[in-house]
């Protein structure tokens, strides 16, 4: 059976998530404690951090190498482009969500106030949370002006990117930290991707001590 070591709410994890799930590649989930260190856990991945994937005798960290990895296995139903320079697109913007978009928003915000408290790391930095309230905005202006010019984040057809950005905003949906009255249109493709028989697994999840928000599993929301 392939092995997915993750955290529910790890925008990294749940990137993965949704790609086995795409391709219909069935996965036992792991819950790991990665901030305790575990030494059987520091060999599967040294880095000591999530998702760790487990697949035919091969184990496989960082979520854009597995997830390009899945992408090149099992290439149905595909989330590149055939073209290089659409190819280029997608990792430009998987690339923006799992860097600029985590530095700037997730870290602030998800991380302060869940990661904090799970890894008893202390209190929230309220300075932090108020950056990520204000840097949100800029975010959700830029994947608005994105989708304005195209179907889906990357082009006419959804991609890898659109799964890299859901993994981030639906885990600060999950505390209720995006503003859908902002940009109509990120709502309406985010209620597009949220809908997809890949996206049940994550709407399924509960933290305990974090109840998800009003609408977070809500399709109509």
């Amino acid at each position: 059976m392939n092995r997915l070591y993750h955290v529910p709410l790890s925008p990294f994890c749940r990137k993965v998530r949704l790609v086995l799930a795409e391709k219909k590649i069935e996965v036992e989930l792991v819950e790991e404690r990665y901030w305790e260190q575990d030494p059987d856990f520091l060999r599967r991945n040294p880095a000591g951090k999530v998702p760790v994937l487990r697949m035919n005798d091969r184990i496989m960290a960082e979520s854009q190498a597995i997830c390009e990895y899945l992408e090149e296995k099992y290439p149905a139903p595909p989330l590149f482009p055939r073209d290089p320079e659409g190819r280029y697109e997608v990792r430009r913007l998987c690339g923006w969500f799992d860097d600029k978009f985590h530095r700037e928003v997730t870290a602030n915000l998800l991380y302060e106030r869940v990661n904090k408290k799970l890894t008893k790391q202390g209190y929230p930095e309220s300075q932090n949370v108020k950056a990520g309230a204000r840097a949100i905005k800029y975010h959700l202006d830029y994947m608005s002006w994105l989708l304005d010019q195209r179907r889906w984040l990357a082009g006419d057809a959804m991609s890898l990117a659109d799964f890299a950005a859901a993994a981030h905003v639906s885990a600060l949906d999950y505390i209720s930290d995006v503003d859908w009255n902002r940009s109509p249109n990120v709502k309406d493709w985010y209620a597009k991707i949220k809908s997809r028989p890949a996206f049940r697994g994550l709407l399924a999840d509960q933290v305990p001590g974090f109840p998800p928000s009003r609408q977070y599993a809500d399709l109509d929301f």
